[in-house]
């Protein structure tokens, strides 16, 4: 049975060695850009949007635009014109980090017994930084993504959460179609990695590799990597099934689902949105409007209902039909995932008010 693995990255499958890469990190950088940005003023500004960034939780905007922000306005500097410099930091400069690092003993051996075993496997770090940076990382432990088919890797480009919004986790199980497989999230850090992915529901695995530490937590499974593919050949896939049950988990796939919608529709050319899969189907542009004009004059109206009265009585309403008589093929398809996702929202603050 395939198995979507959940994968953290940094001190799961590489040693990063955090006290010595953050500050290469941050001084190779600084000198790097020292011709366009004060030092003193990047590292600020650099915190500042990380800090941003782990508090969105606003499934409009990417962590890239959050980001930008809330870090190129204040140095005064146009994005534009300092981007070459950023690029050729992430290209040339950034790998000279490796050294600090090392792979996590059993890190390949483990990944290909996984892609050998039929399983799915996700990239699960948190998306602090640009797709390049992350890329090098998997290098540095072994994995080159061009070498392995990664169902998804999460980046700041195209990603809305950070850990440990559990909404992170749901939005990449979101963009992977929501497979009804059994799901495991694998990380050493129990605050970032575990308990969030656990409040949605997901079984856990406790990487001891780095940090063995469990603060009270109990994990699905815990162990080195290298007795990760031991621990799953012993463990019955169904006692893997997520749980999506909680007040939590619900109110993250809530609003993971409009950002999930982002990451799977964006790259799809104008033509197919209004492309049918089959005779009598609708194609995505009317989905959305549907699922918009639901949100908006079905759900939230129950809800309101629901909220304000003892034993409230729920109509039934059929809203199939709009998509004919709104003429739903012929309107704007991301417009209409913009309206949805602005909806969702007002759903959201009065679930959360």
């Amino acid at each position: 049975m395939t198995i979507t693995l959940l994968l953290d990255l940094d001190e799961t499958l590489l040693d990063t060695n955090l006290g010595a890469f953050v500050p290469a990190y941050y001084q190779k950088l600084a000198t790097h850009l020292a011709p366009h940005v004060p030092p003193e003023s990047l590292l600020k500004y650099l915190m500042l949007g990380t800090k941003k960034m782990m508090q969105s939780d606003d499934p409009s905007r990417t962590l890239r635009e959050v980001f930008d922000e809330n870090f190129y306005p204040f140095l005064d500097v146009d994005r534009d014109a300092v981007q070459p410099a950023i690029e050729d930091f992430y290209e040339n400069i950034f790998p000279t980090i490796k050294e600090v690092t090392k792979p996590i003993p059993g890190a390949v051996e483990f990944i290909e017994w996984a892609f050998a075993a039929g399983h799915r496997v996700v990239i699960a770090t948190s998306p602090y930084f640009p797709r390049k940076a992350t890329q090098h990382r998997l290098r540095w432990a072994g994995l080159p993504p061009e070498n392995y088919p990664f169902a998804l890797v999460s980046s700041y480009e195209d990603f809305h959460f950070t850990k440990p919004n559990p909404a992170y986790f749901a939005e990449a199980l979101g963009r992977l179609g929501w497979p009804d497989d059994p799901v495991l999230m694998v990380g050493n850090d129990v605050e970032q990695d575990l308990i969030p992915a656990a409040k949605l529901g997901l079984p856990t695995f406790h990487s001891l590799d780095i940090t063995p530490s469990a603060n009270g937590f109990a994990s699905t499974g815990r162990g080195r990597l290298a007795e990760l593919r031991s621990w799953l050949e012993q463990t019955d896939p169904a006692t893997l099934a997520p749980v999506y049950s909680s007040s939590a988990s619900i109110l993250a796939l809530l609003r993971s689902t409009p950002a999930a919608l982002t990451g799977l529709l964006a790259p799809l050319a104008p033509s197919a949105w209004t492309a049918r899969p089959a005779a009598g189907e609708w194609s995505a542009t009317e989905v959305l409007c549907h699922m918009r004009d639901v949100e908006r004059e079905v759900d939230q109206p129950r809800i309101q209902q629901i909220l304000k009265e003892d034993a409230p009585f729920i109509p039934a309403q059929m809203p199939d039909g709009w998509a004919k008589t709104r003429s739903y093929q012929s309107q704007d398809g991301m417009s209409a995932l913009r309206e949805f996702t602005s909806a969702r929202l007002g759903t959201l603050e009065m679930l959360n008010g």
